[in-house]
């Protein structure tokens, strides 16, 4: 997708989807497991260290940061911060209904 089609003056929702996960997360998030994260709610369950960590990336990509390193700016990965049952986060724009 082309920047200008993920960067624009409207502010976006973002779906965030499970798409890796290793060992036993003690939340039971597992793959597939998605959130959505609107500009005044959280739609589904993350677990709170989860949500401390990603919740940064969430408000930059909802109000149109533009991250250099990625090649789809409406697509980002993070990282849960549990390094013995890790697991990967998907982030998507999306449009608000």
């Amino acid at each position: 997708m082309k920047e200008s089609d993920c960067i624009r003056d409207e502010s976006w929702n973002i779906l965030c989807r499970v798409i890796k996960q290793s060992g036993t997360c003690a939340a039971g998030h597992k793959i597939g497991d998605e959130v959505l994260f609107t500009s005044n709610a959280i739609k589904g369950r993350i677990c709170i260290s989860a949500l401390y960590s990603i919740i940064p990336k969430i408000y930059a990509m909802m109000y149109n940061a533009r991250f250099p390193w990625l090649k789809d700016q409406c697509v980002a990965t993070h990282a849960c911060p549990d390094g013995l049952n890790p697991l990967m986060f998907e982030l998507h724009r999306v449009p608000k209904d």
